[in-house]
């Protein structure tokens, strides 16, 4: 579990300044997206890494690691985005807003942790393409969430589910960090 925790620490590291550059660029500007708008952020994302992995090949300079890192990141925003529903000021300060990103990554990383054990890292066995496809379907139960304005019977709520994207995306990176192909 040591070796998992700073793995997962390091490919957050990597996405945690991808978000601070992009915080010093275009500040909280993401504050204007509503929680389904970060939704298809995210699917984009998703569904370029499967192309990318179906085909073999990206047109686009960037590969597959910055759209994970995305993944992590809009995830992030938009558990933000609904914690902070009702608060209308668009502008976070640099810190405002890295205190709020920190307290996502720390539940998604308490969650990995809790059902890392339970789990025994099974995802350490499992394909950087069935994590896309997992996340994907993710997306699509968030999607079918909004469209039932967000009333769920028995599952669980978009974030929880923004929660365990991020986890599979972090485990994508590890893995591709690792020397694994999609």
């Amino acid at each position: 579990m040591e070796k998992t925790l700073e793995e997962y620490n390091t490919a957050i590291t990597y996405c945690k300044n991808i978000f601070l550059s992009k915080m010093r660029d275009y500040g909280s500007s993401w504050r204007i997206l509503r929680p389904s708008s970060l939704t298809d952020q995210i699917y984009i994302k998703a569904q370029r890494i499967r192309s990318i992995e179906e085909k073999g090949i990206a047109k686009i300079s960037e590969g597959i690691k910055p759209e994970f890192a995305g993944i992590v990141n809009y995830s992030a925003v938009a558990v933000i985005q609904i914690q902070l529903a009702g608060y209308y000021e668009l502008n976070l300060s640099l810190d405002e807003a890295i205190t709020h990103y920190n307290a996502q990554i720390k539940a998604a990383r308490d969650l990995m942790m809790d059902k890392n054990h339970d789990y025994g890292e099974a995802w350490r066995n499992m394909r950087v393409s069935s994590l896309t496809d997992i996340i994907l379907m993710r997306l699509m139960r968030i999607k079918q969430i909004e469209d039932n304005d967000g009333k769920v019977a028995v599952s669980e709520g978009p974030e929880s589910n923004y929660l365990d994207m991020i986890n599979y995306a972090v485990f994508a990176l590890i893995k591709m960090s690792n020397g694994e192909n999609y």
